[in-house]
């Protein structure tokens, strides 16, 4: 693949991340609770923006965006609000992972804006757990970092 092609194909795994998102934080703001409604609003508008940006991007590098699926599937029951958070933090791991992906295949520019949604994500993330992770979007680095590992 060309360095062009790498950077289509990260971008549009990053809008398939940004579409579960979006349909993710709608069961996050449905269950939450209100004490972290506002705090789940916020970060679906934020992939809400975060999407439309790279569905004009898929197609400034030649592509078709993909639509959003009908519905995602959840990786575990949310029942109530200590659920939902663990949901948002989920949801924000798989983000930050889409992103650094594209961080590694972006030209400059675009590297930029996609290491500003890694931070991002990785931030919401940390909100949502309660504490942070060594490497955000990395998940084979953090097992490493790990004491004992």
């Amino acid at each position: 693949m060309t360095a062009r092609e790498d950077e289509l194909a990260a971008t549009r795994a990053a809008l398939r991340a940004e579409h579960a998102a979006v349909y993710g934080y709608g069961v996050v703001g449905g269950r939450v609770g209100d004490a972290r409604r506002g705090e789940a609003r916020t970060a679906y508008d934020a992939h809400r923006a975060r999407r439309d940006a790279l569905r004009r991007t898929v197609r400034q590098l030649g592509g078709e965006p993909d639509p959003a699926e009908a519905a995602y599937a959840l990786p575990f029951p949310v029942p109530g609000p200590k659920a939902a958070a663990r949901l948002a933090a989920e949801i924000e791991e798989r983000v930050a992972g889409a992103y650094a992906d594209l961080v590694r295949a972006a030209d400059t520019a675009r590297r930029a804006a996609a290491a500003d949604a890694l931070r991002e994500a990785a931030v919401r993330a940390a909100r949502w757990r309660g504490d942070s992770v060594p490497f955000p979007g990395l998940p084979e680095r953090a097992a490493k970092a790990k004491p004992g590992t």
